[in-house]
């Protein structure tokens, strides 16, 4: 192989041709003049000025995504069973002391009221305080202890 025999591999670059027709480079075939050839040319996007006016949802990052449970004080669950019964989300969904969030059963914790506590009740299937716990044991009442699986059920 001889210097005169070697070829580039890639082929010059041409100039680019000015807007007089031919190839179209810079605006041939386009236009240009009028308000963008002008000094002082700022016109604003129009879609940055709707995505101004959209609200913004701040703090949505630190917003965890576990379930937290309803919390219920004793109180509440003292008027809804006054003669006393098995506390569970379940009943309490039929006794409306508690709603369903998208279609299922919440979780369910149980909070130590301000009154005195004096009903009966067997609890499963719910989360409980130690200070409900030890008013509930006081009044009589059982608290079964609660597995994972059993908090949340899908509704049917």
């Amino acid at each position: 192989m001889q210097i005169h025999n070697l070829k580039r591999q890639h082929k010059n670059k041409k100039d680019r041709l000015v807007g007089r027709g031919g190839k179209h480079a810079k605006t041939s075939g386009r236009g240009g003049k009028g308000q963008t050839a002008r000094a002082g040319n700022k016109r604003r996007p129009e879609l940055r000025d709707i995505i101004k006016k959209l609200p913004k949802h701040r703090g949505y990052m630190f917003n965890s995504f576990q379930i937290k449970p309803v919390c219920i004080s004793l109180d509440k669950i003292a008027k809804a069973y006054s003669k006393g019964g098995a506390v569970n989300p379940v009943s309490l969904l039929e006794l409306k002391v508690i709603k369903k969030m998208k279609g299922v059963v919440p979780k369910i914790k149980l909070l130590g009221g301000k009154e005195d506590f004096n009903v009966k009740i067997q609890v499963s299937k719910c989360l409980v305080s130690d200070s409900a716990k030890e008013k509930i044991t006081k009044a009589g009442g059982e608290v079964s202890p609660v597995k994972p699986e059993e908090i949340v059920k899908k509704a049917k």
